[in-house]
């Protein structure tokens, strides 16, 4: 067993730094690589805030598929909604936070490392 486990250590030293960096690091940010909430995520970060029916028209999305979505991002803390009222309509905004931009600085970056390693490089 501690030959097959060295082995495997040795395999993994002779990896190129890329692939070794996605073996070691954690899984895919699952919240963000869902498509629609990606989608979200990376319309905030070139807006630093979007409405409700902006985002909604935006990305081709329903009202309940972006509730949904935006939901989950906010449990996440990856987004900031902000309810207010223009007269008596109630208005919503969306903006990423801090961890959510992180979040997905570190995604764009992981996904970097996938294409370097599927180009060979």
């Amino acid at each position: 067993m501690a030959d097959s486990s060295a082995a495997r250590r040795r395999d993994d030293d002779a990896r190129p730094s890329a692939e070794r960096t996605i073996a070691r690091s954690a899984q895919l940010d699952t919240v963000i690589h869902e498509r629609t909430r990606l989608a979200i995520v990376s319309a905030l970060a070139a807006n630093e805030r979007l409405g409700f029916v902006e985002l909604k028209t935006l990305l081709d999305l329903t009202d309940g598929n972006l509730s949904a979505h935006a939901r989950k991002l906010e449990d996440a803390g990856y987004v900031r909604a902000l309810k207010s009222f223009e007269g008596r309509v109630p208005r919503t905004e969306y903006e990423l936070t801090p961890e959510g931009r992180d979040a997905l600085q570190r995604y764009v970056e992981h996904m970097e490392a996938l294409i370097r390693i599927a180009r060979g490089g």
